[in-house]
């Protein structure tokens, strides 16, 4: 079967969730396109009136359009929480500069000749402003919308990592599983969306100079019937669990939970480095965190039983490629110094500190490093280059640092660190491409997110830490010349966790409780 039509068949089979992304999407887009044009129009006819306003308005406008949408999430959710509000914020701000600046444009760009002929004829300030400036200025105004629009449908697929819903969910998910399929499930609807808003606003935009003015009443009504596309999934339970985007598309996640569980709960996608802090503030009742994260402990958290046990050992350990070793056989025998020296509390621990009382990582690597005796200052030696990666969160950054420190307090090698490189995909793809030498990685993530076997061997598997890790470092060795060393010690495997009150409260201590409670509330 080749590529195009396993793509045509995985998008037949999520159809379904598609069309309702795709919806959300839309939704997203014109809302905030909405107030972007019922604020950005009138400051626009108001700095083309008021020269000396113009450089404020379209200074300020333009340092919020180079914010990195990521950051500028990052500083909403403090204020807005999690949602569709700091999404729509967010992509209000970003299409707020072009609708502002065409609509200044456009009107200084009209011929001073016909507005001194209209100012002749006896109309008003505001009649000009309709019958002549906007109709005239309107297809310089529609460009502005345009690419307001196509900026909103970019960068509304970050609203996926708020639990904003929308296209995104595909794309990060996509990321986070090595899918390529899940991927081009968001990223070709999002693509083809923009273009065909795109051609349509083309369309208005030649409308001739006597449909103008109707087209500008009209056009308002039509943002906000599209706006109305966004709904928030409706579910039948009270509670509400934030899943992230990997664990969404797992067999050891939402997939496993639905099938072995029969565990139906009203879900949305949201990012790890925000979801622990929404279930903190009630804003969701379950989240798919991670056994060894020090939030458990700083926001009262509990991890519900896996009793049927769908969650495979998740033991960390270096993964090297084998090349690397064999020119510098050195090197093993150091990373190995952390081998067996981290448990699953200890790390709790580090994760704590860099999770909530906000230490840098470099810090409590050393920290952890001098207690066990293991660090020794850098030698600074040339003798060649190792490059370290991480995927994005705390414990992958802490424990990078400790191997950068291994490395260069006990050979003559040097270290480049390459952290926060994202998900699984991105690390293993840097590994097996030669971008990096090596990175931690976890024995279940290797096994389903990577090699993902068939299920009845994952199933055979899944019950042993040593069988797990014997099957990947041996299927990773001869396919793709890496090389698992000796494991740290901990396992920091996938958990469903909920606030500790209300799981005592409702009698929830297994995720079989979970779903007997759920059919209860129906």
């Amino acid at each position: 079967m080749d590529q195009r039509q396993s793509l045509w068949e995985f998008m037949q089979q999520q159809s379904g969730k598609l069309l309702q992304q795709t919806i959300q999407h839309i939704g997203l887009t014109f809302i905030s396109l909405l107030i972007a044009v019922l604020i950005g129009l009138p400051l626009g006819i108001y700095i083309a009136r008021n020269k000396k306003a113009a450089g404020i308005v379209l200074g300020a406008a333009g340092v919020l359009q180079t914010i990195p949408s990521i950051a500028l999430l990052g500083f909403l959710i403090p204020v807005l929480g999690i949602g569709p509000v700091p999404a729509i914020a967010a992509l209000f701000l970003y299409a707020l500069l072009p609708v502002i600046r065409n609509t200044y444009t456009g009107i200084n760009g009209v011929d001073p000749g016909v507005k001194e002929a209209a100012l002749a004829m006896g109309m008003t300030a505001t009649q000009r402003l309709f019958r002549v400036d906007l109709v005239l200025a309107f297809p310089v105004i529609m460009a502005g919308i345009r690419t307001a629009t196509v900026i909103n449908v970019g960068v509304g697929t970050l609203a996926a990592y708020i639990a904003a819903g929308g296209l995104g969910e595909f794309i990060f998910g996509g990321i986070a599983l090595n899918n390529t399929n899940m991927i081009l499930a968001g990223a070709i609807p999002a693509a083809l969306l923009a273009i065909l808003l795109d051609f349509l606003l083309s369309l208005v935009q030649r409308t001739g100079s006597r449909k103008r003015k109707m087209v500008l009443g009209l056009l308002p009504l039509v943002m906000l019937f599209f706006s109305s596309f966004y709904v928030m999934p409706i579910g039948n339970t009270r509670l509400l669990a934030g899943f992230t985007p990997e664990f969404m598309g797992r067999r050891d996640g939402d997939i496993g939970l639905r099938s072995v569980y029969g565990l139906t709960i009203r879900t949305v996608v949201i990012s790890d480095a925000v979801m622990y802090k929404a279930i903190y503030d009630h804003k969701l009742d379950v989240i798919s965190g991670y056994s060894t994260d020090g939030r458990l402990q700083a926001y009262d958290l509990v991890t519900l039983e896996d009793d049927k046990k769908i969650f495979p050992p998740y033991y960390a350990a270096p993964v090297v490629r084998s090349e690397v070793l064999r020119n510098y056989p050195e090197l093993a025998p150091v990373l190995n110094k952390l081998a067996g020296r981290i448990n699953d509390s200890i790390m709790t621990l580090l994760n704590y500190r860099a999770e909530y009382l906000n230490q840098p990582p470099d810090r409590i690597a050393r920290d952890f490093l001098e207690s066990a005796g293991l660090y020794h200052p850098p030698r600074n030696g040339k003798k060649g280059l190792i490059r370290l990666g991480s995927k994005i969160f705390p414990e992958q950054y802490i424990l990078t640092d400790m191997y950068a420190m291994l490395i260069r307090g006990f050979t003559d090698l040097e270290v480049d660190s390459k952290t926060g490189l994202g998900g699984t995909k991105i690390c293993f793809e840097a590994l097996v491409h030669q971008q990096i030498d090596m990175y931690p990685e976890y024995t279940g993530t290797a096994l389903l997110a990577i090699l993902q076997p068939p299920p009845a061997l994952t199933d055979r598997l899944a019950g042993s830490r040593d069988s797990v890790y014997r099957y990947v470092s041996d299927r990773f060795d001869r396919e793709y010349g890496l090389t698992w060393l000796d494991p740290i010690g901990f396992n920091n495997a996938y958990a469903l966790m909920m606030r500790r009150s209300q799981a005592e409260q409702s009698g929830i201590r297994t995720i079989s409780d979970l779903t007997h409670y759920l059919k209860n509330q129906k």
